[in-house]
């Protein structure tokens, strides 16, 4: 019975991991070999070496490195980019190594943002190109198209606040019915030309490099196309777990492989008649049976909503690490699930990617366009997380790893370099796109440094004199007053001012410190009970990925509260980009907005810095 209830597990996870993790690279069959034959003639020595690009692509970036590689690298079960940097800084020692995992991790954080973007224009818009193909429905225009798409990704993003956590139920099912048509549809077109098989030897790609030259290598960069998405594997491995994502990958990538053979195949029996502007996918399955084309576009449609959910979700978590690991400027979280620590909501974030997507359909407006500043951010990420891993493995002295991971880098840099040809042709928009988060990185960690030098803390001992002799004069108010502190040792100019200055002490004083650890899970709390007579602390050690309920935690403690104090930081900046960081300071809420205390029991101290 037992072993029964585990297979049923295991099947409900690996169904799951099929419509959250697999969104994005499922969707790329709709656009990359169309895209990859916009560069290069479809005759049948070109088609079989791009197949077998495409094969070992798929092969060394995605299941190498990913699904070994990267999940042998995990914090409690947790994954990603930020995890590889926080693994990396726990390796080394304080200097300029830990500057440059620094600088590369926030460029990472950055690019996965801008590929955010990205993929839902790309992937709802290639899903609604379809339409032409249908009987009757040629004449229909590029801007009826556009205006389609943006109709459709406006209503995805305002559905956002509501939660996915009961549609998300259905996200595997069709992913699954998604991933099968794509297995069907393939195979029955690859039994026309069943030598397309031969593409899996690697001696047809490296035929294709040698023959092209320079345009065999401009090639790779949309070859990078297929192997969109493989960054999930490992992002969400904290959601599933590795075996369910490892054990679903199996199925996709053999029905991703098979409607590319299918693909192939369709283009050779082409011949000269193959028209580079129709879609390889939407052409290939009307072709097959026409009546079942439509349903095949509506799949299509709702697979590519799926993946741009995921995306969508997979930005909100980045921020959410983000602002815990200080980062990025404290916003608004809204938790829509309350079994899912993963389904959550963030107001400004959801907006902004809104705007910024339609911005790139509107100035795109077709799929085969966008792929040009499409792979160049995943690439680059790619890139940086296997930078972030040979280190780590070196410095593990995993030998074998060591040797698996530089091959790896090798094949990573050969495409980084290609992208590059990308950049005068739409990639720079990747690398505008990138450049927003990345200066708010900047500009909030320079501002944090330069407040925590302008912040005169007092070392506890030299406080404890003067609030000893307040304290013991009984001028005192009844009950339990919190002060929030970012650590027990030091106490803030906002407490110095309010308790010593102001006289204002409580019968019972409790510094809180929350302190946000290197892991993304775990909670820890400590209490110090009596530091002085009247005065205690509370600490709370806090994963970056966890959601912070601080009245749940004060509760479990006994500490019932009637007043909450905490500082309110007035800037005064000489520097340009800090008064930029001041500005973003004022219109962002303050750490008890953040983490929603009881409002009617705040009160806020107002201390004067200059930076």
């Amino acid at each position: 019975m037992a072993h029964k209830k585990s297979d049923h597990t295991n099947f409900r996870e690996i169904l799951k991991a099929m419509g959250l993790v697999f969104g994005d690279i499922g969707t790329s069959p709709i656009y990359t070999l169309s895209v990859i034959f916009l560069l290069t003639a479809p005759t049948q020595e070109n088609v079989l070496g791009i197949l077998s690009l495409m094969f070992w692509t798929l092969i060394i970036l995605v299941t190498i490195e990913y699904t070994f590689l990267a999940m042998h690298l995990d914090s409690k079960g947790e994954g990603g980019i930020v995890v590889l940097k926080e693994i990396l800084h726990s390796n080394l020692k304080k200097g300029k190594s830990i500057a440059f995992v620094t600088f590369m991790g926030y460029v990472g954080v950055s690019l996965l943002m801008g590929d955010g973007v990205i993929t839902p224009a790309i992937s709802i818009l290639s899903a609604v190109e379809g339409l032409q193909l249908i009987p009757g429905m040629g004449h229909i225009g590029v801007d009826t198209i556009v205006i389609i798409t943006i109709v459709i990704t406006v209503l995805l993003f305002a559905i956002q606040s509501k939660g996915t956590d009961k549609v998300a139920a259905s996200f595997g099912p069709i992913m699954v019915i998604w991933f099968s048509a794509l297995f069907i549809s393939g195979f029955f077109s690859m039994m026309h030309n069943p030598m397309v098989v031969f593409s899996l030897s690697p001696h047809y790609g490296i035929q294709f490099l040698i023959n092209n030259g320079a345009a065999g290598f401009i090639v790779l960069s949309e070859v990078i196309l297929c192997a969109t998405g493989g960054e999930a594997l490992y992002a969400d491995m904290g959601h599933l777990g590795k075996k369910p994502i490892r054990h679903a990958w199996i199925f996709v990538f053999i029905a991703l492989l098979m409607n590319y053979l299918g693909q192939g195949s369709y283009v050779v029996s082409q011949g000269t008649d193959y028209d580079p502007k129709t879609n390889i996918l939407f052409s290939m399955v009307k072709g097959q049976v026409e009546f079942l084309y439509v349903p095949f576009l509506i799949l299509t449609l709702l697979a590519t909503i799926i993946a741009s959910q995921a995306m969508i979700s997979a930005v909100f978590s980045l921020v959410y690490q983000g602002i815990r690991t200080h980062i990025f400027p404290l916003t608004r979280v809204k938790y829509t699930s309350t079994h899912l620590k993963s389904q959550i909501y963030i107001d400004s974030v959801n907006w902004l990617l809104l705007i910024s997507v339609i911005l790139i359909i509107l100035v795109f407006k077709a799929s085969h366009n966008l792929a040009a500043a499409y792979g160049f951010a995943v690439t680059a990420t790619m890139a940086v997380s296997t930078v972030f891993m040979l280190w780590i493995y070196t410095k593990q002295k995993s030998r074998i790893k060591v040797v698996i991971a530089s091959l790896v880098f090798i094949v990573n840099v050969a495409f980084l370099v290609s992208v590059f040809t990308k950049i005068p042709h739409g990639g720079y928009w990747s690398i505008i796109i990138a450049a927003v988060p990345f200066a708010i990185i900047y500009v909030w960690t320079k501002g944090n440094r330069a407040i925590y030098r302008s912040f005169r803390s007092l070392p506890i001992d030299t406080y404890l004199v003067s609030y000893e002799q307040i304290y013991e004069a009984g001028k005192i108010l009844p009950g339990t007053a919190l002060f929030f502190t970012k650590s027990l040792d030091m106490i803030p100019p906002y407490m110095v001012h309010c308790t010593l200055r102001g006289g204002i002490l409580y019968e019972d004083n409790v510094l809180v410190s929350v302190v946000t650890t290197d892991s993304p899970r775990g909670i820890q709390k400590l209490y110090v009970p009596e530091i002085a007579d009247g005065l205690s602390g509370f600490e709370i050690q806090i994963g970056y990925m966890e959601r912070l309920d601080i009245p749940k935690l004060l509760k479990e403690t006994d500490i019932d509260p009637k007043v909450m104090f905490y500082g309110v930081d007035d800037i005064k900046a000489k520097k340009m980009y800090l008064k930029f960081f001041s500005f973003i300071k004022r219109i962002t809420p303050n750490f008890v907005q953040f983490i929603e205390l009881p409002y009617h029991k705040l009160h806020g101290v107002l201390t004067r810095i200059e930076i």
